[in-house]
């Protein structure tokens, strides 16, 4: 990179006394520019857009250059292609059509360039100690030799390899980097590119770029077939309808279909593609005979799987019968000596719908318990626990979410895990240890806020469950639906194969809640009643009449009023969940006002991938992280910013992990979420802003889950006509899978071994 850095540097042009490019002949209505980054006033990670303050020999003030930089720093030296451009509002302006970095050359910029936190390791304090000991051979020391920075006095061995692993990843990422600018995409995601890839990444995309839209999820099918069309590849060629073909079947599985039909997939990669059907015909025969895809008739009508949805769903369907035929683990017990038992031993007190769901449960080998708040489900589940363990039945429970385990153990007095901790997750397996081969070792299985599951992880779960195991799933399938693919706990029910307990009865002490009584109403389709009077309620209703009004009130109740009149904490205490993610009152832009009110004093602060952290911030987890062991979902508090080092560490709960600052695009601020980020979780309030901007997205599972996040308080901001059509409305359209059909059906070939 150097090499080649430095031909680019005297090979085609040469700096005039004011650091101004003189343009070589094959390009000369272009103008040159260099000098070294001051400050970054703007950079966007999503399309390397940036406005920067560049000192330039010859120029008494900054220069400002606007223009797609790769990854810019303080300190750095950047070579700009453009022309100067008087902007109405900003001034003179340096508009670049490239801008290319290139090391530093003078000792105080280099000094500048160590100490930015680009360099993991390294801070202003060891930037002045490595220029002061190597002067202008101070680069070329850390990437040719390393080991020399032991010579200075305060770097031990571990800092110098962090240092030395941090340039060389920094060299391979800027490398990653200018190759996507030069192919006219953005560039936030070349670490995460990088980490997949490693020192082979260019190669890989250059060979089928199509490969990032399938391997890295944040990186889109546009985006690849940016990169393809310019790196020469035909718009009619098969690997790219093979490649849009797999494209909307991911997309249709991120809304949580297993299948397409075959036309109207045709038809949708058609378009999307521009090119004519039979092309896509023959990717599609293609993709199936290449196993990629399945295609499988429902209702009559064939459909096109994904094969990995299609294998989680046959597997899945194949796991619950296997457990159906085996025998109870436990010897048949008598309803007339069990219910007594219960509710003398536990001082429970049990209601007939209770009593009849013990009954079934006990009498099972797959079952399920479903119902919404105060109906008594953990009442049940505690119930049937307590009989099983009086005869020493080897219990295991589980949930989706770290939180949700945690209310599991709370309320049952049993220790509960994630599903991935309880299937014992392999790292760089990238798959469980537990499974068909080294199954749990428990009798009965509890898996808890079943509806957030999804069906390849849920068949993953199943497959570990051994055969003389029951298994019991505890959920609400009136809330929204997972947020992977598949309607697991609603097929199951459906399929009418799997015994079921609905429970409905609100029991009294719940009943005294307001967020509990408005929820059974949201859910049947009436409106929430709102707290009159002067006494403190538990649900509140308050009106807005515009977009502008609804979010003046949202700050002000999140910063102001609930802080003041209920004694809770705005940041720990209070979660904000809206339906979308932009938009004025969308997660991105309630983030950053709630951020300002709540934290923006807080130092020091690190700006990495469109995000800005500091100490005291709420954070959400974006993605799984099995090393680390953090979840999607995921909400903590960030502890320490230390630009040194090149850290970042965050507490959920009790659990403390660091983070590099290349790491940062698996976190997101957390003051407001997504209410489908919110499934699982319980927050001491809630705050829910409901604006007709939301209307797309306005349905009563979607309300219904947001209240029923709530523990001791919710407030709905709401303009009156979204909240009227959000639980008016619930059309929202059946995932298309095949596992109903599956269950109910047991004489089809899945049943086969195969």
């Amino acid at each position: 990179m150097r090499d080649r850095q430095n031909r680019v540097l005297h090979g085609d042009r040469e700096q005039n006394q004011d650091g101004i490019m003189n343009a070589n002949s094959s390009d000369t209505n272009a103008e040159r520019l260099a000098g070294s980054v001051e400050r970054v006033t703007f950079h966007s990670e999503e399309s390397g857009f940036s406005v920067l303050r560049l000192k330039v020999r010859g120029h008494r003030d900054l220069v400002t250059v606007v223009g797609a930089a790769a990854s810019p720093s303080p300190g750095e030296f950047m070579e700009c292609i453009g022309s100067w451009h008087n902007d109405r509002t900003h001034g003179m302006q340096f508009k670049a059509r490239q801008i290319t970095p290139v090391p530093p050359t003078t000792l105080d910029g280099i000094e500048r360039y160590l100490g930015s936190g680009l360099v993991r390791g390294l801070g202003p304090y060891f930037a002045k100690k490595l220029v002061k000991a190597f002067g202008e051979s101070v680069l070329d020391i850390i990437e040719t030799q390393p080991e020399r920075l032991l010579e200075v006095p305060g770097i031990g061995e571990k800092r110098a390899a962090l240092v030395a692993s941090s340039w060389s990843e920094q060299k391979a990422v800027r490398d990653i980097m200018l190759f996507l600018q030069s192919h006219g995409v953005g560039t936030a995601r070349a670490w995460r590119i990088y980490r997949l890839y490693g020192e082979e990444a260019i190669a890989r995309v250059t060979d089928n770029p199509y490969r990032l839209s399938l391997d890295i999820d944040s990186i889109g099918f546009q985006t690849a077939d940016s990169i393809a069309e310019s790196l020469g590849i035909e718009k009619n060629s098969i690997i790219r309808a093979e490649a849009g073909i797999r494209h909307v079947l991911r997309n249709m599985a991120l809304e949580g279909h297993c299948a397409v039909p075959g036309e109207a997939l045709m038809t949708e990669a058609s378009n999307l593609l521009c090119i004519d059907l039979p092309i896509v015909a023959e990717a599609l025969a293609t993709e199936k005979s290449n196993g990629n895809v399945v295609a499988e008739s429902i209702d009559g009508e064939e459909c096109i799987f994904l094969a990995q949805l299609h294998q989680a769903e046959k597997a899945l369907a194949l796991g619950i019968r296997r457990l159906q035929e085996g025998i109870l683990p436990w010897n048949a017990m008598d309803p007339h000596d069990i219910l007594p038992w219960i509710e003398h031993e536990t001082g429970l007190e049990l209601s007939p719908s209770q009593r009849s769901a013990v009954t079934l449960v006990l009498a099972s080998k797959v079952s399920i318990i479903t119902g919404g708040p105060g109906v008594g489900k953990t009442t049940l589940l505690k119930a049937i626990l307590s009989v099983l363990r009086r005869d020493k039945v080897s219990v295991a429970l589980c949930a989706p979410t770290g939180r949700a385990a945690k209310r599991l153990t709370e309320s049952t007095g049993i220790e509960a895990r994630t599903i991935h901790r309880l299937l014992e997750f392999d790292p760089k397996a990238f798959d469980f240890r537990r499974g068909r081969g080294n199954p749990l070792d428990a009798s009965f299985v509890v898996v808890d806020e079943t509806s957030m599951v999804d069906v390849v992880l849920m068949q993953k779960l199943l497959a570990a469950v051994p055969d003389r195991a029951a298994i019991v799933f505890v959920g609400d399938v009136d809330q929204l639906p997972s947020v992977g693919p598949g309607a697991v706990l609603a097929d199951m029910i459906s399929s009418e194969v799997v015994p079921t307990v609905r429970l409905t009865e609100i029991f009294r002490q719940a009943a005294e809640s307001m967020i509990i009584v408005n929820a059974h109403r949201i859910n049947q389709g009436e409106m929430p009643l709102t707290a009159e009077g002067d006494d403190l309620s538990d649900f509140y209703l308050v009106p807005a009449t515009s977009p502008d009004d609804l979010h003046g009130k949202l700050i002000q109740l999140v910063t102001e009023r609930i802080p003041k009149r209920f004694g809770l904490d705005p940041v720990r205490d209070i979660q904000v969940l809206t339906p979308m993610n932009r938009g004025g009152i969308g997660t991105r832009a309630l983030n950053t006002e709630l951020q300002a009110s709540l934290n923006g004093g807080a130092e020091p602060k690190v700006n990495r991938f469109g995000n800005v952290f500091a100490p005291g911030d709420k954070v959400l987890q974006m993605v799984n992280n099995y090393d680390k062991e953090v979840f999607n979902g995921d909400i903590g508090l960030v502890e320490t910013v230390d630009r040194d080092e090149g850290l970042l560490t965050v507490l959920y709960d009790r659990h403390r992990v660091e983070y590099a600052l290349g790491e940062l695009d698996e976190l997101s601020l957390a003051y407001a979420t997504s209410i489908h980020k919110s499934q699982g979780s319980e927050y001491p309030a809630v705050v829910i802003p409901l604006a007709m901007q939301h209307y797309t997205l306005l349905e009563r599972n979607l309300v219904y889950t947001a209240v029923t996040r709530g523990k001791k308080l919710v407030v709905i901001v709401a303009e009156p006509k979204a909240l009227a059509m959000a639980v008016k409305n619930c059309r929202s359209r059946r995932r298309l899978t095949g596992l109903a059909s599956r269950l109910s059906s047991p004489g089809r070939r899945d049943w086969q071994n195969s």
